[in-house]
């Protein structure tokens, strides 16, 4: 149990609790976005002209609830996926740490591990990611089960857009760096550390205030600068299917990063690369900064509860030792 990195658990665990909370209020608007951001059609032609637009449509069509469609399968890659990434970016900072003898993580340094723990990420959940893009994207009321939106096509569909996923592993590694820059000058002022009940120092947590503000202003930072191929990500994954006007739109989704900047360019011009950023920006930075919040509040509670797992533990391998 010694071999445990009990801290990154620490830090993974709460962010995946945190992850699976915003994932699952922001929801509906994360749908809407997502359907918005993969139409890509002349403007003339426009299925969806703005965000409102589509929630309109899942109201008028009497399809509020499919608003949720995907929701069990977005919330399981959510969960993965940020316990993955927050275990990787913890420990791989510990590891650079104790590497380089330095005392703190440099921004360059942070950019890197970052991107490493991202890169992780993504491999391990693309399927899932493309799962729950292709059952959001689909026409409202005809989303297909999990297994079955899963195994529609090849296994290498199940990896479309995994180049540009791995581009966008740039996203949190800037998102995370800023905000590790700036909780370590907040939390650089308090001169006093906790002590949890066993005497052991826990990991120092911010106000839940100062995390969403934090959380807000670092995710905001991050999407400005990774939209365009944010946008990309969402039309390769989008869902195909033969429903006419009902579907996103009229053309097959492009199946690699070149071929959606080349639809986006030709049908929709430059302004069409930042197409929908504000709508993602509004979910994303709302999610982003609820889930540092919870993960802020809850990681305290979560370091009390690791330490009397590993005491357990270690109580009962030596009891099995001593039999």
């Amino acid at each position: 149990m010694a071999g445990l990195d009990w801290e990154s658990l620490t830090e993974a665990t709460s962010g995946a609790v945190g992850a699976l909370v915003s994932t699952t209020v922001f929801y509906p608007l994360d749908t809407c976005k997502t359907k918005y951001q993969a139409e890509v059609q002349s403007h003339g032609s426009q299925k969806y002209r703005n965000l409102s637009d589509v929630l309109w449509e899942a109201i008028s069509s009497n399809q509020v609830l499919s608003l949720y469609q995907g929701l069990g399968t977005k919330n399981l890659q959510s969960f993965i996926s940020q316990f993955i990434y927050f275990y990787g970016y913890n420990y791989f900072k510990r590891l650079y740490l104790v590497k380089s003898g330095a005392k703190f993580v440099g921004t360059k340094a942070n950019l890197v591990v970052g991107a490493a723990a991202g890169a992780c990420t993504v491999i391990l959940t693309q399927p899932l990611d493309i799962v729950s893009a292709r059952m959001q994207t689909c026409a409202f009321g005809k989303s297909k089960g999990f297994w079955e939106t899963l195994t529609e096509g090849s296994w290498r569909d199940a990896f479309d857009g995994l180049g540009v996923s791995l581009l966008l592993t740039s996203n949190p590694a800037i998102q995370f760096t800023v905000y590790d820059q700036l909780k370590h000058r907040v939390l650089h002022r308090q001169s006093s550390k906790d002590l949890s009940p066993t005497g052991e120092s826990s990991p120092a947590a911010l106000s839940a205030f100062s995390a969403f503000v934090l959380g807000a202003f670092s995710k905001s930072v991050a999407t400005v600068l990774t939209y365009p191929a944010i946008r990309c990500k969402v039309m390769i994954q989008a869902s195909d299917s033969d429903d006419g006007d009902n579907e996103v739109g009229k053309s097959k989704s492009p199946k690699t990063f070149l071929g959606a900047l080349y639809a986006i360019w030709k049908k929709e011009g430059i302004l069409g690369f930042f197409k929908g950023l504000h709508a993602q920006i509004l979910k994303t930075v709302l999610a982003s900064a609820l889930l540092l919040m919870i993960k802020e509040k809850i990681s305290r509670y979560t370091w009390i509860s690791m330490l009397a797992l590993r005491r357990y533990l270690l109580a009962s391998r030596r009891t099995i030792k001593s039999a």
